[in-house]
């Protein structure tokens, strides 16, 4: 059972959250606590809602008065909050491709992790906002076999709900000796079949890998691939098998090992608020020991750690 953190609130009333939000950016100090205590307990729909009165009201953007008014880490937040989900990956895709350098982990945690409806609709997005062709964009911007897994799975094309017992073991040879030659045509082979089966078939596929190497396919893959192709592969295997793992496993090293990368911790958080925070929570405390609130405590402050720690949605019995 997955779960989030953010809840559609109860009781609710864009007209009223548009002018809390109106007064608190008019002030002459913005009232960041009031821009938090809204943002962050309402639904991504019920943000929508309250920027369509906004507009009404006032005549004006609400996220370009964010824009405008805030700075920083808690500006990305907050802006962050107020598109759709399939806008936001196209925004966080756009400027992982399009910024000064291509920031490859970006593009492998949304694409290795998206569903085929997801990433239709970020496609889609990604078109209205920036005018450009998503795939085309990745064609242009990133090389060789990674690029190559990218526009895979950027087709969403994965096979859904289907498993077949019986091809399984021919898809784990396939995937052993991809490991074994590491040739061109191998590393497509291997490519296809992480792409393009259903989850369920690649479960099957991994058990099949295991009983054929003695081997766990990401040891596999780590042993045989290097660079981001490696770890987009990987991404993908841990996807398949526990998607809220592998953020908590993104959050972890995003957190400690480039000393909190802002960026990253805000788009899991956004990303997932709604989906499976709440999990992801969990497996952060089951296997680093600490909780995902207490680690978030420890490095960022201000405002910023506020809104941080309320979409995290953290007891104090997690400090």
């Amino acid at each position: 059972q997955t779960q989030g953190t953010i809840f559609p609130a109860p009781n609710f009333n864009p007209i009223m959250d548009a002018q809390f939000l109106r007064g608190a950016l008019q002030g002459i100090s913005c009232e960041k606590d009031v821009l938090i205590d809204i943002l962050t307990q309402r639904c991504n729909s019920q943000r929508l809602m309250i920027a369509e009165a906004y507009r009404d009201m006032y005549g004006r953007d609400l996220i370009t008065d964010l824009k405008e008014n805030l700075s920083h880490h808690f500006k990305e937040v907050m802006v962050g909050l107020m598109y759709p989900p399939a806008s936001y990956d196209a925004h966080e895709l756009w400027h992982a491709l399009k910024g000064a350098d291509t920031e490859e982990k970006c593009l492998i945690d949304i694409l290795a992790s998206r569903s085929n409806m997801d990433i239709f609709q970020m496609k889609e997005a990604y078109l209205m906002q920036y005018n450009n062709d998503l795939q085309q964009d990745i064609d242009s911007e990133t090389s060789g076999h990674f690029r190559d897994t990218l526009m895979n799975l950027a087709q969403g094309t994965r096979m859904e709900g289907y498993a077949d017992p019986s091809t399984a073991a021919q898809d784990a040879m396939i995937l052993w000796e991809a490991c074994q030659q590491k040739t061109g045509e191998h590393k497509n082979m291997l490519q296809m079949i992480l792409c393009n089966r259903s989850y369920q078939q690649l479960w099957m596929v991994f058990q099949e890998f295991q009983n054929i190497s003695g081997q766990d396919i990401v040891d596999a893959i780590n042993e045989c691939y290097d660079g981001y192709f490696q770890e987009l592969l990987v991404a993908i295997v841990l996807c398949v098998r526990d998607k809220p793992s592998y953020f908590a496993y993104r959050l972890y090293n995003a957190i400690h090992d480039f000393g909190f990368h802002n960026k990253t911790v805000i788009r899991i958080l956004i990303a997932r608020s709604e989906i499976d925070l709440m999990n992801i929570r969990q497996r952060y405390k089951e296997r680093y020991g600490k909780s995902l609130f207490h680690d978030i405590k420890h490095f960022a402050s201000g405002h910023y750690e506020s809104a941080l720690l309320a979409i995290c949605a953290g007891d104090a019995e997690d400090y």
